[in-house]
């Protein structure tokens, strides 16, 4: 690690992070990705059981760095105005007035998004992309920065709408969140059933605009560009790289979005590990977080009981790690 471990920025991230994990247990991985979605502005899909911290997590977060938080139930009788807001008349001066939703906010929390029927989950394509809202034909930014995380249930299907695939696109990374262990369950329980932790409010949204400015200061090298791209169009044309026998297990393999999203996030792991440059590790770290979301599987892939993960570490097996690129390449 090089002399950049002890910059401001690394400082702060620190503090971020010690604020909050103050209030929050374990769930390292998950605090980590949710950080790296907030540097490299992207947005976060979350999958886990009820009482996984995760919505804690997202206003923790929120509350260290006075910004707005707003949370959204998805529920089956959602209609899009929820959301984004809609024109309301007034009596009193005879117009109609624009009444702004709760995407209006800086971190916002869609939970359980597959409840609500597609037609509502469009409504967040438009603000998740353009970070901005049509009302009326009338365009209202959102603030900025702007961070959509959304949780969704794995135990119950009954009653719940699928993403469609340009909805889960438009999310960086899809995260898994696993039950804590029992060490950190214990510490849950004494923290939970004990006196309430406050938490300080330790940077500001200027701050965190400028640190996400920084983060794209962060050296990429050629070569790891090219090692995001090979990974990518292997899931779609597996045959390619000697995988042919991959091809009957994909319908279709991951967009563009993905190999940005490779290289995005591996500037802010590399910019949170306090470095100046990416190294491979930055990116093999995120490959399945990026890419498991957008990777349509046949009906072959799941009769043989496959899943996603398992496809992209066949991939990730197949496809050379490049050299790490030395701290003197960046410039």
């Amino acid at each position: 690690m090089d002399n950049s471990s002890s910059s401001p920025a690394s400082t702060l991230m620190e503090q971020i992070l010690y604020e909050v994990k103050r209030v929050v247990v374990g769930q390292d991985h998950f605090l980590e990705r949710v950080m790296v979605a907030v540097l490299a502005q992207g947005h976060l899909l979350v999958e886990g059981v009820p009482g996984l911290a995760k919505t804690l997590t997202v206003k923790t977060l929120a509350l260290t760095l006075r910004g707005t938080f707003k949370r959204i139930q998805f529920t089956p009788d959602l209609v899009p105005a929820d959301l984004v807001g809609t024109r309301i008349y007034s009596p009193k001066t005879g117009e109609f007035d624009t009444s702004l939703g709760p995407v209006f906010t800086h971190l916002l929390l869609a939970d359980e998004i597959n409840r609500a029927p597609a037609k509502v989950q469009s409504a967040l394509l438009e603000v998740m992309q353009e970070r901005q809202v049509t009302i009326a034909g009338v365009s209202h930014k959102v603030p900025s920065p702007f961070l959509v995380m959304a949780t969704q249930n794995p135990i119950e299907t009954e009653g719940t709408y699928p993403l469609p695939e340009a909805q889960v696109d438009r999310f960086m990374m899809k995260v898994l969140v696993d039950y804590p262990s029992e060490d950190e369950e214990f510490v849950i329980a004494q923290r939970v059933t004990g006196p309430a932790t406050s938490v300080s409010a330790v940077a500001s949204m200027e701050q965190l605009a400028e640190l996400q400015h920084e983060c794209r200061q962060v050296y990429v090298d050629p070569s790891l560009i090219q090692y995001a791209v090979k990974l990518v169009s292997a899931t779609r044309r597996p045959e390619r790289y000697g995988l042919a026998d991959m091809a009957k297990y994909l319908s279709y393999g991951a967009s563009p979005r993905a190999t940005i999203g490779l290289i995005e996030g591996a500037r802010a792991l590399a910019f949170m590990r306090g470095r100046t440059y990416a190294l491979p590790e930055d990116m093999t770290d995120l490959v399945g977080d990026v890419l498991r979301h957008r990777l349509v599987l046949s009906y072959e892939a799941l009769a043989d009981g496959l899943d996603a993960d398992k496809l992209i570490e066949r991939v990730m097996k197949k496809i050379a790690v490049p050299d790490k690129p030395l701290a003197t390449h960046a410039p």
